[in-house]
């Protein structure tokens, strides 16, 4: 069978919330296909659009920029670091509680996640677009954060608010894991469309220079 691709980011739409407090995207014409008609030979007509958004809109990748100054942006990073990384995805869909919640490192001792993305299962993104996604999310915990940076993985993704508990200002696994310049993919969905090994993980953004988070199509080639 040919790979299959599953499609791991959330559509970004006029007006959305991603993080609560955070302004949404205005999306708009600068050039309305009506208003083309002056531009073009009668019957050809074009729409160009704008938008003004914030980088941290739907799913999007954190460079070391975005915590460290003078650290890398989106732009540094070379396309073997964020495209057809091997990908490993590691379930906590089952957990509930506050205790549940910390994504602790028992779940990721022995796990073979050196050079690879190494994906946080929660299916907390059947909550995106509600209240409920707003807050008491699941994250991973320092000490994860911890193992992952020792353990050599390659980049780290989640499916809920943020890899951090918003209630901690230190924010131990953004400043772990970009300090290790591990790539961070936040809000992330559809996990459970693909296995648990077996595909390539994609989740490129523009080359924009200056920006520590940027949105991205993420997604999975699976190897089938």
């Amino acid at each position: 069978m040919p790979p299959r691709l599953v499609d791991l980011s959330h559509e970004i739409e006029h007006g959305m919330i991603t993080y609560p407090g955070l302004p949404a995207p205005v999306i708009s014409d600068w050039l309305a296909r009506s208003a083309s008609t002056t531009r073009y030979a009668p019957g050809t007509t074009f729409q160009m659009g704008k938008i003004e958004m914030l980088a941290n809109t739907g799913t999007y990748i954190d460079a070391p920029f975005h915590r460290y100054e003078g650290a890398a942006d989106v732009a540094g990073y070379p396309l073997e670091a964020v495209a057809a990384v091997p990908g490993l995805i590691v379930r906590a869909t089952q957990r509930g509680g506050r205790a549940g919640r910390a994504l602790d490192a028992d779940l990721l001792r022995g796990r073979d996640v050196r050079g690879r993305a190494v994906l946080l299962h929660t299916g907390w993104d059947v909550h995106w677009r509600t209240e409920r996604y707003g807050t008491g999310h699941p994250f991973i915990t320092r000490a994860a954060a911890e193992l992952l940076v020792a353990a050599g993985a390659a980049l780290v993704g989640i499916d809920s608010l943020n890899i951090d508990d918003a209630a901690d200002g230190t924010r131990p696994a953004h400043s772990l894991l970009l300090a290790a310049g591990v790539p961070i993919v936040e809000h992330l969905c559809r996990l459970g469309e693909v296995p648990d090994q077996g595909f390539r993980f994609f989740a490129v953004p523009p080359r924009v220079c200056g920006m520590g988070s940027f949105p991205v199509r993420a997604f999975a080639l699976i190897e089938e």
